[in-house]
C-alpha cells in the first residue's frame, strides 16, 4: 500500500532538458505535478548539470552574478558570453558559452580555423575582477586546439620557424616552431582551477582529443593524423615552456585539449555532475527526504557514466532515499542497466508524438506524469 502516514518531502534534482527546458525549469514543471496530488509535501529543488551545457545556470541557482563578457568566439569574430561570479567569490565559466558546438557562427567556420582564445580572455577578464578560482565547465565545446587558445588568450605567444607570431589553431599549430610563455598572466600564479568533465583521454594517440572527440566537431577522417601531430607538436614545445608534462593526464584531451591547457596551469580534475552536486547542496537536500526524482532529455546506457542523473541516484542511494528517473526519452534496451539503480524510469510522453511537440509541450507532460507518479507512490492525501 502507499505510504500515507506523513507528508512527502521530494528532493528534486534533474539535469536540463537540452533545447526544450533548463533544469529549473523542468524541476519546477516536476514539483507542479507533485503538489497537485500531494499538496502537504515539500519540496527541494536541486538543478544538477555534468559539465556541459547548463552547468552555469545550475551553478547560480545557489546564488551569485550571471556576467556577460565580450571575448573572441570559435571562429575569431567576438561574441558576448555569459559567466558566472559564485556567492563564494569563485567564477564558473562554461566552454559551451564561449566556443560551444551549438554556435552556428562558430560551426561556420572548418575545425582546423578555430580556437579557444576566448575561454583565456573569459579568465583574464574575470582576474580583473579580482576572481582567483575558477571552475571550468568542459562539455559541448566546438573546437580541437589542445588549449592553445586559452593559453594564447592569457599571454602565451606562438611563433613559426621565421619568428612570424601564430594563431592558436590546428592549422597553424602545424607550423610552430617556438613558444615564449614569458608573457602569461603573473596572476595565474595565485589562481585555482578546477576541470569539470567525466572524460579520462589523454590529448594524442588513439584514444586522445582528435581521434576521440574530432569527428563530432567536424574533424574529417582523413584529417585525424595531421591535427593530432599539431597537437603533439604543441606539447612537446609547451610543456618545458611552462615547466610541466601534462600531455598524458586524465582529462587532457577533454573539450579538443582544452583539459591540456588546464591541467597546464595545475588544475584538479572532478567529473562535472559531483561539482554540481557539491555546490547546490544536494546532500544536505536529501537528509530526511524520502524520493528523489531526477532526469535529463534522453537516458541510455550512457546516463550510467557520470551523466546528472545518475549521480544524483548515487548521492540519494548513499543517504538510503530510493531515486526515480523521469526524462523526456528513455532507451528501452537500457532499461534493464537502468532499473538495477532507479526505482523506477519514466518518460513523460503520453503516446507517439513529435518531437516538436514534446518540446512544445515538456512542462505541462512532465507536470502529468510527476503526478501520476506521486499518486503512485504516495496515494492519495
Amino acid at each position: 500500500m502507499p505510504n500515507t502516514s506523513s507528508a512527502p518531502i521530494v528532493v528534486i534534482a534533474p539535469d536540463s532538458f537540452k533545447g526544450s527546458l533548463s533544469a529549473e525549469q523542468v524541476a519546477q514543471s516536476i514539483a507542479t505535478g507533485i503538489l497537485r496530488a500531494r499538496s502537504d509535501a515539500t519540496i527541494r529543488i536541486c538543478a544538477m548539470a555534468d559539465g556541459g551545457e547548463g552547468t552555469l545556470d545550475a551553478m547560480l541557482t545557489r546564488g551569485g552574478e550571471r556576467r556577460m563578457l565580450t571575448v573572441r568566439g570559435a571562429a575569431g569574430p567576438a561574441r558576448e558570453a555569459a559567466t558566472g561570479l559564485l556567492a563564494d567569490g569563485s567564477a564558473i565559466i562554461e566552454t559551451a558559452e564561449v566556443v560551444g558546438i551549438t554556435d552556428p557562427v562558430g560551426m561556420g567556420v572548418p575545425v582546423e580555423k578555430r580556437g579557444t582564445r576566448g575561454v583565456g580572455e573569459a579568465i583574464r577578464s574575470l582576474l580583473d575582477a579580482g576572481v582567483r578560482r575558477f571552475f571550468v565547465a568542459l562539455g559541448g565545446s566546438s573546437t580541437n586546439d589542445g588549449g592553445a587558445g586559452l593559453l594564447v588568450g592569457l599571454g602565451l605567444k606562438l611563433f613559426d620557424a621565421q619568428g612570424h607570431e601564430l594563431d592558436a589553431t590546428p592549422e597553424q599549430l602545424a607550423q610552430l616552431a617556438r613558444v615564449d610563455a614569458s608573457g602569461l598572466d603573473a596572476r595565474l600564479r595565485e589562481a585555482t582551477f578546477v576541470g569539470m568533465s567525466d572524460v579520462d583521454n589523454p590529448l594524442t594517440g588513439d584514444h586522445g582529443a582528435t581521434a576521440v572527440f574530432g569527428p563530432q566537431k567536424g574533424v574529417q577522417p582523413e584529417q585525424v593524423g595531421a591535427i593530432d601531430a599539431a597537437l603533439a607538436r604543441f606539447a612537446d614545445l609547451v610543456e618545458p615552456a611552462m615547466n610541466r608534462v601534462a600531455r598524458n593526464q586524465p582529462g587532457a584531451g577533454a573539450a579538443g585539449g582544452l583539459g591540456f591547457a588546464l591541467h597546464l596551469l595545475g588544475a584538479d580534475f572532478e567529473p562535472g555532475a559531483e561539482v554540481v552536486a557539491r555546490e547546490v547542496g544536494l546532500d544536505a537536500a536529501l537528509q530526511g527526504a524520502n524520493w528523489l526524482i531526477t532526469g535529463e532529455g534522453r537516458s541510455d546506457v550512457q546516463t550510467l557514466h557520470g551523466k546528472a542523473p545518475f549521480i544524483a541516484c548515487r548521492h540519494a542511494c548513499a543517504a538510503g532515499v530510493p531515486a526515480t528517473l523521469l526524462s523526456g526519452a528513455v532507451d528501452s534496451s537500457a532499461l534493464p542497466k537502468l532499473a538495477e539503480h532507479f526505482s523506477g524510469c519514466f518518460s513523460p510522453a503520453p503516446g507517439p508524438i513529435t518531437l516538436e511537440v514534446a518540446i512544445r509541450d515538456a512542462a505541462t507532460l512532465l507536470a502529468n506524469e510527476a503526478e501520476q507518479m506521486t499518486r503512485l507512490r504516495y496515494g492519495p492525501r
